[in-house]
């Protein structure tokens, strides 16, 4: 007799210890993932792009962006992105009384951890998480080589569509008018 797999729910993280913010708690089809309070260089790529997003939206008053928002998108399925941008529809609609989304944000960023697991969480099993649930544009930021990977909803699932580098601009279809220089994030 085999014994059934131990599935994680968002249930289980609420018993989760609070360690001052060292550790994010993930789960993502049921597996729990752990990982340690990000380098500084991480946080930089991902202040700056907040900052340029927040700048723009501001001025369009179609949504802001958030850091590190709680995602709930189904008991099994729960994570802390390192940024999103959601709309003001989502943000009136898709938020529980907790605060966290319960809709997936149009716009989700992730910034690279060192380490080949969260590498592979990054951009191979989040990507698929975000696809399943209708993100409309998903980046993956890696501040070492200095990259973002863009990812656009195409025939109902995210598809890189390019990796831009120090000399290109980061724009999106989803956001009219929004661009910031690659090399201003790493700044």
């Amino acid at each position: 007799m085999v014994a059934p797999a131990l599935r994680w729910t968002t249930r289980d993280l609420t018993a989760m210890p609070d360690d001052g913010g060292w550790k994010r708690y993930e789960i993502i089809d049921g597996e729990l993932y752990v990982t340690c309070a990000p380098h500084i260089r991480h946080q930089d790529a991902g202040g700056n792009l907040q900052f340029e997003l927040e700048f723009w939206s501001r001025q369009t008053k179609l949504g802001k962006p958030v850091s590190t928002p709680g995602v709930v998108l189904s008991p099994y399925d729960a994570v802390i992105p390192d940024l999103v941008w959601a709309s003001n529809a989502r943000l009136e609609n898709g938020i529980d009384e907790a605060g966290h989304f319960i809709v997936a944000p149009e716009l989700v960023v992730e910034v690279l951890s060192a380490g080949q697991q969260n590498v592979q969480r990054d951009t191979e099993v989040k990507l698929k998480l975000y696809s399943r649930y209708g993100v409309q544009d998903y980046w993956i930021v890696n501040w070492r080589l200095q990259t973002v990977e863009i990812y656009w909803r195409v025939a109902a699932q995210l598809e890189r569509v390019a990796t831009l580098g120090m000399g290109d601009v980061l724009t999106s279809p989803l956001l009219p008018g929004f661009e910031v220089a690659v090399a201003q994030v790493f700044e």
